[in-house]
């Protein structure tokens, strides 16, 4: 999918593409590795090209299917707990399994938010009354970071698939 960037138009349509261009950045960190350099660990915590994918699509689940939705974690379509098991992939997801469930999150996401107006409010156990606007800028916020960290890794990854060194 690719998303045009959207510059003028309503406050929705401008900050719903953002969000879209942050998703679809995040995956592009990732398109294109093996499964084993999608997976490499170059860094002390769970964070790696797929891991930071799989986190992104629990995130998607937990702010808009459970919380904007009210969905239980039995009825959403995925890990939808907030600690650090967003980040686990099991050995028998691929790459490409894992970006098309972040896909499929961020579909159901979209139809989600398209339910309610910018100015709703919900209560969540952490944050308190949050807006849908809020938890929107949220969402851009926390896939815009993961993108950066998805960059800083994939250049690692290449320089060492270029260089053919081993795994640290």
């Amino acid at each position: 999918m690719s998303t045009n960037i959207i510059t003028t138009g309503t406050e929705r349509s401008i900050i719903e593409n953002m969000l879209d261009r942050n998703r679809q950045t995040l995956i592009e960190t990732a398109r294109g590795l093996s499964d084993a350099d999608a997976r490499r660990r170059l860094v002390a915590s769970l964070t790696t090209p797929i891991s930071l994918i799989k986190h992104a699509a629990a995130a998607e689940r937990i702010w808009f299917q459970r919380f904007w939705a009210g969905l239980g974690e039995s009825e959403c379509d995925g890990y939808s707990r907030r600690d650090e098991g967003t980040f686990t992939v099991t050995d028998d997801e691929s790459l490409s399994d894992v970006i098309a469930e972040f896909e499929r999150a961020s579909q159901r996401s979209r139809e989600i938010v398209s339910r309610f107006d910018l100015d709703d409010t919900m209560d969540t156990p952490r944050e308190g009354t949050v807006s849908m606007r809020w938890t929107l800028l949220l969402m851009i916020q926390e896939l815009a970071r993961h993108a950066g960290h998805g960059d800083i890794l994939r250049e690692q990854i290449d320089k060492l698939v270029v260089h053919n060194t081993p795994e640290t």
